[in-house]
């Protein structure tokens, strides 16, 4: 079985990996397949390098994330480029990974992906699993943690899809307002219900 692991900003989205971790499960984490494809010498990064100019390189041959970050923070159409280099990249090599456990006999695979939703990617996945939080709740923990203002904080979170939306695309929803122990137990009964334990 695919599970879809996802949330939204300071949902606890992390912690429940750590857990699903925890019991051996093989994770496809997209944020760090992001990482990976355009570590230096990768096909991506010499492409981001064709688009933009060599001078978005380190002199040790990386992804200077500044400089392209300043290029595209501003133009929508550069922002573009960038992503069509990109998403078809991490794309491809997500499904090489999920493929790849498959392959090795791993009955459950577990790809985590932050925008599950918003990137339209629900058909990898055979199962989705949102891990969601009150708004309050949200919003307190990422002001918290990122030491923003109420304001930066909000902005952070209407940039992605209501959690709310996101629950109705789920096939179970872990509850995170409460300890983690909770949070455990529900992860627990789910992975039962699903005869992945």
């Amino acid at each position: 079985m695919i599970i879809g692991l996802t949330g939204s900003i300071a949902s606890g989205k992390s912690t429940v990996a750590n857990m699903l971790k925890e019991y051996g499960l093989p994770i496809v984490d997209a944020d760090l397949v992001a990482r990976q494809v355009v570590e230096p010498g990768t096909e991506t990064l010499q492409k981001i390098a064709d688009a933009f100019g060599q001078d978005v390189l380190t002199a040790d041959g990386a992804m200077d994330r500044a400089k392209v970050g300043s290029i595209i923070f501003h133009d929508e159409s550069k922002r573009k480029v960038l992503n069509d280099i990109i998403h078809p990249a991490i794309r491809s090599e997500m499904l090489r990974q999920r493929d790849e456990h498959v392959a090795n006999g791993e009955k459950t695979v577990i790809m985590d992906i932050p925008l599950l939703f918003e990137s339209k990617l629900q058909h990898y996945v055979e199962k989705i699993l949102v891990v969601s939080v009150s708004e309050e709740t949200q919003l307190k923990r990422l002001i918290e943690r990122n030491q923003l203002s109420d304001e930066e904080a909000k902005a952070r979170i209407s940039s992605q899809l209501p959690l709310s939306i996101k629950e109705q695309g789920a096939d179970a929803v872990i509850n995170n307002n409460g300890s983690i122990e909770e949070t455990k137990q529900q992860l627990d009964d789910i992975l039962k219900n699903w005869n992945v334990l």
